[in-house]
């Protein structure tokens, strides 16, 4: 199967995982601004504009790179295919990874910059302790679970709309409001406002998201141990 090259490929995933964290920090400034002093408003302001967002990205993206935006689910990826002549090549998934990073970051400072506030900000939100760690576990194997599952019984085209209403929900049902992404995560750090996470708070959170996405790749091989290779969430164009 003919794919978009790389560099088109990473082009899709910098630029979609850098206008995911504008949505999710933008929203969340928006949000802090509109509704001040409700925090379970700005709550439900941030979830719906990420739900709808991120459904419109993986529409715009999916057929270029498979618009994972999240190094665990390329790295997912990677691994269910890994019996595959036509698998992600291993040197793709570190490009991927940290195209993905640095467009997060990127994301970040858009969102910043389109709402005033200095570009060099640091968050200082410590989110820390094990129900939320248990939390990002939950929510990053939920997400890979989703996309995989979906991928290997045929029915990638609903991965926009379920990812987006599965990221949508996971923000209420998770106690960490399912960040379930190391590019997301690492993006939060440079936006001190409701979205932010704090340095100190970032290693654990991807340490839980890796351990999620390993748990999420084992239930799909349990569920659907022979059905169609798990490629991407979707099937990158053919040239």
């Amino acid at each position: 199967m003919a794919t978009s090259p790389l560099s088109r490929r990473l082009l899709a995933e910098a630029v979609g995982t850098a206008l995911l964290v504008t949505v999710v920090v933008g929203s969340g400034i928006a949000a802090s601004r509109l509704s001040p002093g409700d925090v379970g408003l700005q709550l439900l302001q941030n979830s719906i504009t990420t739900a709808l967002g991120l459904a419109v990205l993986i529409l715009v993206f999916g057929p270029v790179s498979g618009a994972h935006f999240n190094p665990v689910v390329t790295a997912a990826a990677w691994l269910l295919d890994r019996r595959r002549d036509d698998r992600l090549p291993g040197r793709d998934v570190l490009a991927y990874t940290l195209t993905q990073t640095l467009g997060g970051i990127l994301g970040a400072v858009l969102a910043n910059a389109m709402f005033a506030l200095p570009l060099g900000q640091i968050a200082t939100t410590g989110r820390a302790g094990t129900g939320l760690w248990l939390g990002e576990i939950v929510a990053t194997a939920g997400l890979v679970a989703l996309i995989f599952c979906l991928a290997r019984s045929g029915r990638a085209p609903l991965s926009a709309a379920a990812v987006g209403a599965y990221i949508g929900a996971a923000y209420w049902f998770t106690s960490s409001t399912s960040f379930a992404n190391p590019a997301v995560t690492i993006g939060r750090m440079f936006s001190d406002t409701f979205a932010g996470i704090a340095p100190a708070s970032v290693p654990a959170f991807v340490v839980a998201q890796v351990v999620g996405g390993l748990l999420g790749a084992g239930l799909v091989v349990a569920l659907y141990p022979a059905a169609r290779p798990a490629v991407a969430p979707l099937t990158p164009a053919e040239e």
